[in-house]
């Protein structure tokens, strides 16, 4: 790969096809981002923080939080024009070994992990209108040696509706970028109107009471106000995950200099208005008590303003989410893996490109095989929250990788800046280094598990490294070249 300053932008030599424009990377970080989350977290936070100015404020600083790390990622996306992401960048400024770890973690259970997730919340929903087959209980669950219990023929229904799903979404994803962010596209605006019809049918149909929003501050029951707003932000946190997706596609989005920054900026302030106007809207409707107490809070709040008609409704829009976020994450995530193997970091078939297509199909086939294990064995769900403060360091690693960049190539010509410069990095950095202790502390034996799982990755990292010495091969970015 050549100089990144002197190539004209968006048009170096890449086996894929450059066809994403502002619009659909736009949809791709809102389509990313909303799955079925705000459907289903609201009710976590009301009972963890249990005030309702509380509530809001969780999501309205969650949110800035995720705008503060999208503003500091985009100026290192802007230095790159290669697929990868993140994985690019942590190979660039922490080496190899980093790299590796966080594509592993990628692969194994943060982004599997999260289409399975989102693709059995779709099924679940798609069983309020078609009548899924199960098994009987007794044959459901098998007992492994050393891994315990597996689930294969739990919600056999769900679990079949889901792998098609899966399998659905990465083949339109295979079809090329340009199918793909259009059929993505037609999907965002959908549920994008879908959610603003709720907003909407709340206030102007719903028989609500603004006595719902106080008192606007106060004291959880715990008596812990930094730990209960720790513990509200890992719910938040994780509707609000998948903002960098978009980084990953960085070598298919036509001037992704310029268009990368926008569409990460636009997006991530479109999700935080989506998610804070949905959650008033909730409490509009039912009191803190109920929301906490809530196993479906959308659902609770459509009965409500539609008896009789709410399980419907927002099983369909949920299912619309779902679908559309299953292939958000399909498309974006598959691209680390291609990059890593392209590295010869992870299996070298995965770098295959498709002769017609030319998007990375055997990335795209091995991320859905996995997807759809984890999806059979039921444990997606425990594996993620495992690994969520991992997915966090690596955000933290991130933000970091700014003020490296900018040590390492302070003459590398940046079409766009981080605003608020340090200011806005630091700030993310401290809120995030926050966050991951306060999950240590909290849910410490989640924790080590999650690290566990990530540093599992160590003996694949040196197998791969050791036969990459061994071919002399070692490819080099654009950015190392200019050392």
């Amino acid at each position: 790969m050549g100089n990144p300053s002197t190539q004209p932008s968006g048009q170096e030599q890449s086996p894929l096809n450059r066809d994403m424009s502002l619009v659909p990377a736009v949809m791709v970080v809102i389509g990313s981002v909303i799955g079925s989350g705000i459907f289903l977290t609201p009710q976590n936070v009301a009972a963890a923080v249990q005030v309702p100015g509380v509530m809001i404020a969780v999501w309205i600083l969650t949110g800035l939080l995720t705008l503060a790390g999208a503003l500091t990622n985009a100026e290192v996306a802007s230095l790159f024009r290669e697929a990868g992401g993140q994985y690019v960048f942590f190979r660039v400024s922490f080496k190899d070994l980093t790299a590796f770890l966080y594509g592993w973690m990628t692969f194994t259970v943060y982004g599997t992990g999260t289409i399975a997730a989102i693709a059995v919340a779709f099924a679940k929903y798609t069983g309020y209108f078609l009548r899924l087959p199960h098994f009987p209980p007794e044959i459901e669950a098998w007992r492994l040696p050393l891994i315990g219990h597996i689930h294969p023929f739990q919600d056999f229904g769900v679990t079949c509706v889901a792998i098609a799903a899966i399998i659905a979404m990465a083949l339109i994803n295979s079809v090329g970028v340009r199918f793909g962010g259009a059929v993505l596209t037609i999907f965002t605006m959908a549920k994008m109107a879908a959610i603003g019809g709720l907003v909407l049918a709340v206030f102007c149909f719903g028989r609500g009471s603004a006595s719902h929003f106080l008192p606007l501050w106060g004291m959880p029951e715990s008596g812990h106000f930094a730990a209960a707003f720790g513990v509200a932000m890992i719910a938040t946190l994780w509707s609000y995950d998948g903002w960098n997706a978009l980084t990953y596609l960085g070598g298919e989005v036509v001037h992704p200099q310029r268009t990368i920054p926008r569409a990460l900026l636009i997006g991530t302030l479109a999700v935080i208005v989506i998610y804070v106007l949905t959650n008033l809207a909730y409490l509009y409707i039912l009191p803190i008590g109920e929301i906490a107490s809530s196993k479906l809070v959308a659902a609770d709040v459509m009965d409500r303003v539609f008896p009789g008609l709410g399980g419907a409704l927002i099983s369909a829009m949920v299912m619309l989410s779902t679908i559309g976020a299953v292939n958000a994450n399909s498309m974006a995530t598959a691209r680390v893996f291609y990059a890593m193997a392209n590295d010869g970091l992870f299996f070298k078939g995965l770098a295959k490109v498709h002769s017609k297509y030319r998007t990375p199909t055997r990335s795209l086939a091995a991320q859905t095989v996995w997807a759809c294990l984890l999806t059979l064995t039921g444990t997606f769900d425990q594996l993620f929250t495992y690994v969520i403060f991992a997915g966090w360091i690596f955000y933290l690693l991130g933000a970091v990788a700014v003020f490296i960049f900018r040590r390492k190539f302070p003459r590398l010509p940046r079409p766009y800046r981080v605003p608020g410069y340090p200011a806005v990095p630091v700030l993310f950095v401290l809120a995030a280094t926050w966050f991951v202790a306060n999950t240590i502390i909290e849910q410490p034996a989640d924790s080590m598990v999650g690290t566990a799982l990530v540093l599992s990755g160590i003996p694949f990292y040196l197998y791969w490294k050791a036969q990459n010495k061994k071919a002399d091969r070692r490819p080099v970015s654009g950015l190392e070249a200019m050392k």
